[in-house]
């Protein structure tokens, strides 16, 4: 059982009262109820009449919801805290900024890029803008940091989001992290245990498996998580990642086809995270949407139940809500969620929130912070910093043929080749990409320079002499995105005249927005640049550090050689 009294949430005697007092008056369906995260998915689901009807039918213990307008969030945030008998968790993805929090959010430094600054302070700095940016539109919980480890090149999920695949760094920079988190009333939700980054699969299409023995995970993931355990993380999200080695050593004499991602596993839940590690905190689980759970080849009704009699304490997202609701109450009722695993998530869950005061600031009425503080959504010195961080972490791979600086005098006459991605997908649902957007400021910031740029795209090639004497430089801008689409993602040359040839013919300079690994379909570029975000203030810098106007100073790490020789000259 746990104790409130102890870390992560050194709950004082008045606390104690009020999660004791709040569990005694629920009613069963109340209590269910708190172990959901109810995903508000749109305009429709924001109106106050559906906030009413979610919160008086299914009781859920905390919110997520997709991005919006900061005005229409904070609406909701409100809604929400004054129609909730029992505060409510707001949970943000602020992984990378306060995008991850409001559609006015700003963007500053993903995992990568914080790691190619190599600054705790930085990396802090960034945590505590997200924190601000987040509050203000009522958030209390964030789910971050990623603190993976990208051991494999080839991953998709977390190549960005994590920090790099050194324990030591990702341990320096989680503790600043929640130090950076910790200047605002937040609870931090550090992810995906047992441990993302080792293989190329996503767990939004397969399940996940963390392939190392006890003895290689002990000293990586079960490192990082013992110490930001202790440090004092509140929270864990539980991936749907299987770890065969542990549970085969916790549980002697089981077969490959009973071993299940941690999110259905209590050997791993309950044995590895909260017993062998001391974790003492809240568990929740990734999104069940994912294919990752789904592979477990469980049908949903034993896997809604079968997540908190694992051990997890919240069930992220309903996928029908009656039906959902219902599968935990069926679970309850069979016994599959003992009276005892249903009171110990129950006060894990209160538990936070008594160590956030939630219950006192619902009595004095300022769960959600004034309107007023909107503006510090997106504001110019928020805008200062990203600039500032982006200055710090793009990276110069490589330029072996001294093709740098990139001025107007040397290649006046620019082509610009764009590969861009189609979708994206957050959290189940399909968004357009905003290729056009990030075409349109670098075609605007490249022309700022007096640089000619020609964006269109060709049917054909056309002929090497015609090309040469056209343009003086190629400029190739990549910005492949879409996790939870591709279990392994590589550049798409969607169009013939974009592929790569003119590689040979004329200067081309690479630039990747995205995933630090494209020298895999590019290893003959001879100039490669890794600037990790697709905004306004990276490739300013970007285009500052090109043009020899101030220097790189972003590190790589060697995973974006990937693994091959022809990719370093």
């Amino acid at each position: 059982m746990v104790d409130l009294r102890q870390k992560p949430y050194y709950l004082n005697e008045e606390q104690i009262k009020w999660v004791e007092d709040t569990i005694a008056s629920m009613t069963v369906e109340e209590k269910i109820g708190q172990l959901f995260v109810n995903m508000v998915a749109n305009a429709d689901e924001r109106r106050p009449e559906a906030i009413q009807a979610v919160l008086s039918t299914y009781h859920p213990g905390a919110i997520r919801y997709h991005n919006a307008p900061k005005e229409e969030l904070w609406d909701m945030a409100k809604n929400l805290q004054d129609s909730s008998k029992i505060p409510l968790l707001i949970a943000s993805n602020c992984e990378m900024g306060g995008n991850g929090g409001v559609n006015e959010g700003t963007t500053l430094a993903n995992g990568a890029a914080m790691a190619a600054m190599d600054s705790e302070e930085e990396v802090y700095r960034m945590a505590a803008i997200s924190a601000k940016e987040s509050e203000a539109v009522g958030c209390n919980w964030n789910f971050a940091p990623v603190v993976d480890l990208t051991y494999n090149w080839r991953n998709t999920i977390v190549q960005l989001r994590a920090f790099n695949d050194s324990p030591e760094d990702v341990i320096r920079y989680g503790k600043a992290f929640f130090k950076g988190m910790r200047t605002r009333n937040f609870a931090t939700c550090m992810k995906h245990f047992p441990g993302d980054g080792t293989e190329e699969n996503d767990q939004h299409l397969i399940m996940g498996i963390n392939g190392m023995s006890v003895e290689e995970w002990d000293e990586s993931f079960g490192k990082v998580y013992k110490a930001l355990i202790d440090e004092g993380c509140m929270t864990i999200m539980a991936g749907h990642i299987a770890l065969p080695a542990y549970s085969k050593k916790l549980c002697p004499g089981m077969k490959d086809e009973e071993i299940r991602p941690a999110t259905l596993a209590p050997e791993l839940i309950t044995g590895l995270l909260k017993g062998q590690l001391g974790f003492n905190g809240l568990v929740v689980t990734d999104a069940s949407h994912m294919i990752g759970m789904f592979g477990a080849t469980i049908p949903r009704s034993e896997q809604v139940p079968g997540a908190i009699a694992a051990g997890c304490d919240m069930f992220l997202f309903f996928n029908d809500r009656d039906e959902d609701f219902g599968y935990m109450m069926d679970g309850y009722r069979k016994g599959i969620i003992t009276e005892e695993r249903l009171n110990d998530a129950l006060h894990r869950i209160l538990g936070v929130k008594a160590a956030l005061n939630l219950h006192v600031l619902k009595a004095e009425g300022n769960l959600v912070p004034p309107r007023e503080n909107l503006a510090v959504v997106g504001c110019t010195e928020h805008h200062e910093a990203a600039k500032e961080m982006a200055d710090r972490f793009v990276t110069l791979v490589k330029d072996r043929c001294h093709y740098l600086p990139m001025t107007k005098e040397r290649y006046g006459r620019l082509k610009l080749v764009y590969i861009g991605s189609e979708a994206t997908v957050i959290a189940g649902q399909k968004f357009k990409s905003n290729d056009d957007a990030v075409i349109q400021d670098i075609v605007e910031q490249l022309e700022a320079r007096g640089f000619s740029v020609d964006a269109a795209v060709e049917q054909k090639k056309g002929k090497m002499e015609e090309f040469r004497q056209k343009y003086d430089a190629v400029l190739l801008v990549l910005n492949v995105q879409g996790f939870a689409q591709f279990n392994t993602m590589r550049i798409k040359w969607d169009e013939p005249a974009k592929q790569p040839w003119y590689m040979s013919e004329l200067p081309t300079f690479v630039v990747s927005l995205s995933n630090t690994n494209n020298l895999i379909d590019v290893p003959m570029a001879r100039c490669y640049i890794n600037s990790y975000l697709p905004t306004h203030e990276t490739f300013a810098a970007t285009l500052e550090k090109m043009a020899g106007e101030s220097p790189f100073t972003g590190r790589y790490n060697e995973n974006v050689f990937c693994g091959r020789w022809e990719t370093r000259f």
